[in-house]
C-alpha cells in the first residue's frame, strides 16, 4: 500500500508540472489575440520595435521600403535595431502571422503600430520553396493579404524579425 501511496503521489507531481510547463508563459499560436492587446512597441528597443504578444515574435516597428534581391534581404543579421543585435528573415509562417484578412491595403490587424508597411512589394520570407532552390516564398500586405513565391533575383522588401526559432540571445 506504501508503494503504491509514493507511486500517486509522483505521478501526482509530474500531472502538475506537465500542466505548468504546456500552460506556462509561453506565447502560442494557436490562441488569437484581439487589438489592442497583440501589439506591444517596446521603449527598450528605443521605440523602433514591437512585441507580437501572439507569437512572440519581435518585429521591426518600420520595415525597409527599398527593394532587394533575396540573398541581401539577409543583411537583417548584421542589422542593429533599436540598440539590439539578434535579428533575422522571418519564416514564410511569421510573415503570414501578421496578415489579418478582414483588413486591406495593409491586410494588418486594425490598429497595428506599424509604419512604412508597403502593399505595392512583398516582403521576403527565408523559406526556400520545396522543388525550386531558385525561388523563395514571399508575403504581401496588399488587398487582404497573398502568401507567393519569386525568384531570389527580384527585388522584394525586407522586414527583419527577432526571437523564435533564430534567435541568438544578443
Amino acid at each position: 500500500m506504501k508503494k503504491l501511496w509514493s507511486s500517486l503521489v509522483v505521478i501526482a507531481a509530474f500531472a502538475m508540472f506537465a500542466s505548468l510547463v504546456t500552460a506556462g508563459p509561453f506565447p502560442t499560436w494557436d490562441n488569437q489575440i484581439n487589438r489592442p492587446g497583440r501589439f506591444v512597441v517596446l521603449s527598450d528597443f528605443n521605440n523602433q520595435a514591437v512585441l507580437d504578444k501572439e507569437t512572440g515574435l519581435v518585429w521591426e516597428q518600420s520595415p525597409s521600403t527599398v527593394p532587394r534581391a533575396w540573398h541581401v534581404a539577409f543583411d537583417c543579421y548584421i542589422s542593429t535595431i533599436g540598440g539590439r543585435k539578434g535579428w533575422r528573415v522571418p519564416t514564410v509562417e511569421e510573415l503570414a502571422s501578421l496578415i489579418d484578412p478582414t483588413q486591406a491595403n495593409p491586410a494588418l490587424p486594425a490598429g497595428h503600430p506599424f509604419s512604412n508597411v508597403q502593399v505595392s512589394d512583398g516582403y521576403w520570407s527565408a523559406t526556400t520553396v520545396a522543388g525550386n532552390t531558385s525561388d523563395a516564398w514571399d508575403v504581401s500586405f496588399i488587398g487582404n493579404g497573398l502568401v507567393g513565391s519569386a525568384g531570389k533575383n527580384a527585388s522584394l522588401l525586407v522586414w527583419c524579425v527577432r526571437g523564435g526559432h533564430g534567435y541568438d540571445g544578443q
